[in-house]
């Protein structure tokens, strides 16, 4: 697993497959945090004063503050966690601010990210924003979206997933105040319990799962 991590690394830090970030460093190393976590967070992209400053996910800036307090708040630990983002590399405007990425910048990401799930193998999955759950339809499509699957528990390729709000300030002030992310972390705290084992696996939900994956393309199944 290691090598794996290790040529995935090497692989990310010399992708040029997006002009705007070729003089940009892929945010994907050993600081992103255990590649034998059980639970993987997923964020936009690396923050200007963030993560491209400082190498490491959601830190350096208030996004990594706050997000540190809610980990804090379910007594969960950056040591036992991996942190990556749908793009690896901080999108910038004309004038240097941040902006999201575009789709085809995602669309180049979608690969690293794909073998960064299959190499971490977590068993929880958390996105954090409306752009990394749509990422991951690129890897195995669902039709869930942030305002109507928020802090839910739902069944994704064989793990168990769960949608919430990015940590930002602005996020913070208009969208999903501190109370409710709060909520939503416990919800994760949940699902981690629940996830100790693989959806399909004899789990013990109200719900029984389906072990069996349907032909074409498949819709999550929510759990709790």
């Amino acid at each position: 697993m290691n090598e794996a991590f290790t040529q995935l690394v090497k692989e990310a830090a010399g992708c040029t497959l997006c002009p705007a970030m070729c003089g940009r460093r892929a945010v994907l190393s050993e600081l992103n945090g255990s590649p034998e976590a059980r639970v993987m967070f997923i964020g936009e992209a690396p923050g200007r004063k963030g993560a491209d400053r400082t190498r490491v996910p959601f830190s350096g800036d208030q996004s990594g503050a706050n997000f540190d307090r809610f980990l804090s708040s379910i007594k969960l630990t950056r040591k036992e966690i991996f942190i990556t983002s749908a793009a690896l590399c901080n999108p910038r405007s004309e004038t240097g601010a941040n902006r999201k990425p575009t789709q085809k910048e995602l669309a180049n990401c979608s690969r690293f990210l794909r073998r960064t799930i299959e190499t971490v193998d977590p068993n929880v999955i958390v996105t954090l924003g409306s752009v990394a759950l749509e990422a991951l339809k690129r890897i195995e499509y669902h039709e869930l979206n942030l305002r109507e699957s928020a802090s839910q528990i739902h069944s994704w390729n064989n793990r168990v997933l769960v949608p919430i709000y990015h940590p930002s300030p602005q996020v913070l002030a208009s969208h999903r105040r501190e109370a409710e992310q709060l909520r939503d972390y416990q919800v994760v705290g949940k699902a981690i319990l629940l996830g100790v084992r693989r959806p399909g696996a004899a789990l013990a939900f109200d719900h029984e799962l389906e072990t069996k994956a349907a032909p074409g393309r498949r819709t999550p199944k929510r759990l709790v």
